[in-house]
């Protein structure tokens, strides 16, 4: 919003040094001429030079408006010196109203000093207009209406600059929000899609087992049968548990698979350690994919440990398993699986920072 005041700014600076100072300028007595013409030429330079940044709509540094807020102010002064007492405010005191427009220009972004600046360089002409003798009440009365017209109308400018960046503030934050509620919306349709994927796929992957016990082909009372039913059941149980908000996802999780084993009977330790870290939901799934595998083959007993550092989370699975379990690989978790007599010892590991 400022960078487009700006560009208005300047060519309103432009046409009125130009349009309505250049004329007073040229008809000015010769004895006062060279300082008044020095003070022209300091005002173009100044307009020139914030041009740079104005047309590519950039801010102007700091250091050029603290160099050329005051330059602009002492160029006016000089500029009202030089025309005869009896005509300042009037129209000879071409660069009375001018110097209002570059300084919008130098500082319509800081309204506070804007404002403290202006009400100095008013003193200042109002001082030098009193120097020459106390005036006559009508033109004190026409140096008022046309300081107070001057005035008017740049803080009008001000006033309305600050409204419209308010309101282009306002509607960008609207839209902003309005983007990351769609996005967030977005968001929770495709994990609504992913979940209802994955239940699709658990459930299909389970109707074979069903099938196969439902038409005698498979017998529960064998060890095979039984173990599949565990699997199929645990992890249906941790799929359940996946779609429950929880401060910590990953042990809800885990708890979940503990939880099935011990329905079935198993005698289950679990042990945390470490605080929650941030684990996205396709880590988790690899994290306790194999713990299920493991906790299935168990036959009685089983002890589970969870442990969070900042830079890896383990977990360890120790069950009275002969058979070493089948496990699938990924390039995100690292998983290690050995036999130890009558003891199956599984560890599942993901490095937190990759590298």
């Amino acid at each position: 919003m400022y960078a487009t005041m700006r560009i208005i700014l300047v060519c309103a600076a432009v046409v009125l040094q130009f349009g309505l100072g250049l004329r007073p300028l040229l008809t000015q007595g010769h004895a006062s001429r060279g300082l008044a013409v020095a003070a022209f030429v300091v005002l173009a330079a100044v307009t020139a030079v914030c041009c740079g940044w104005v047309v590519r709509r950039k801010p102007l540094p700091v250091a050029l408006v603290a160099v050329a807020a005051p330059v602009v102010v002492a160029a006016s002064f000089c500029a009202t010196a030089a025309v005869a007492p009896d005509q300042r405010f009037q129209t000879p005191d071409w660069s009375f109203g001018l110097v209002g427009w570059h300084l919008l220009v130098l500082l319509l972004d800081r309204a506070g000093v804007l404002v403290a600046v202006l009400a100095a360089h008013l003193v200042a002409s109002t001082g030098l207009f009193l120097a020459a003798g106390v005036p006559e009440r009508a033109a004190f009365g026409a140096a008022g209406a046309a300081a107070f017209g001057a005035l008017a109308v740049q803080l009008a400018v001000v006033v309305v600059t600050r409204v419209l960046h308010r309101q282009s503030h306002e509607a960008a934050a609207e839209a902003e929000e309005r983007d990351r509620s769609v996005t967030r919306m977005l968001a929770a349709r495709q994990g609504d899609r992913d979940l209802h994927s994955l239940f699709a796929g658990r459930l299909g992957a389970t109707l074979p087992l069903l099938a196969g016990l439902a038409d005698g082909a498979l017998d529960p009372r064998d060890a095979a049968t039984q173990r599949r039913c565990a699997l199929a059941a645990t992890q249906l149980r941790r799929l359940f548990a996946e779609n429950d908000d929880v401060p910590d996802p990953l042990v809800h999780e885990v708890a979940a698979c503990v939880d099935a084993a011990e329905r079935r009977g198993m005698d289950v330790s679990f042990a945390v350690s470490g605080v929650p870290v941030p684990v996205p939901p396709q880590v988790r799934r690899e994290l306790t994919g194999p713990v299920i595998t493991a906790l299935s083959a168990a036959r009685s007993r089983a002890r589970v440990s969870v442990l969070r550092t900042a830079e890896e989370v383990r977990i360890a699975v120790v069950a009275d398993a002969r058979d070493e379990v089948v496990t699938v690989p990924t390039g995100r978790v690292a998983v290690e699986c050995g036999v130890h007599g009558e003891y199956l010892r599984l560890e599942a590991r993901w490095r937190t920072r990759q590298g």
